[in-house]
């Protein structure tokens, strides 16, 4: 069986540690790199799609990220028990017209002894913004370290 540390049960390290082995992949934009960190039987609601399965999780990815431009996230633990770990996230991105969006969230996560997540359940809202609003500024992967997460901008 593959196995993705941190296994759960989560510390508050070790579920921080998961959250931003998280954003580090989404901000990779590569469907692939992403999918390996969920079981071949997870179930997902993104909004108000279910998705089930790793290989529909990472269709669900490609699509996200053809239509989502320039996509740029930062998440951040809100809580975590046992093999449970909850999150807030905002991201920017914009559209094929050009239009700037923020997109706020939560998530909700459970993974199995192996560290796969099995269910992710998430709740979107978009904004859109002028890209003079954008706070979101590195280049294409990894949000540096040095970078404000959501509480410094106060989202």
């Amino acid at each position: 069986m593959e196995i993705r540390q941190p296994v759960p049960p989560f510390t508050a390290e070790t579920a921080a540690q998961k959250v931003r082995l998280a954003e580090d992949a989404w901000n990779s934009r590569d469907p692939e790199r992403v999918s390996l960190a969920y079981s071949p039987d997870t179930h997902w609601r993104n909004r108000a799609e279910f998705i089930d399965g790793r290989e529909a999780a990472k269709a669900f990815l490609e699509r996200k990220w053809n239509r989502e431009l320039d996509y740029r996230l930062i998440k951040e633990l809100w809580t975590h028990e046992g093999r449970r770990i909850a999150v807030r996230f905002a991201y920017e991105w914009h559209d094929d017209a050009g239009q700037w969006y923020r997109s706020y969230g939560n998530e909700n996560w459970e993974f199995n002894d192996a560290g796969l997540m099995t269910h992710r359940h998430a709740s979107i809202n978009d904004r859109p913004i002028a890209a003079s609003e954008r706070k979101f500024h590195w280049p294409h992967g990894r949000r540096p370290d040095d970078h404000p997460g959501l509480s410094a901008f106060g989202f």
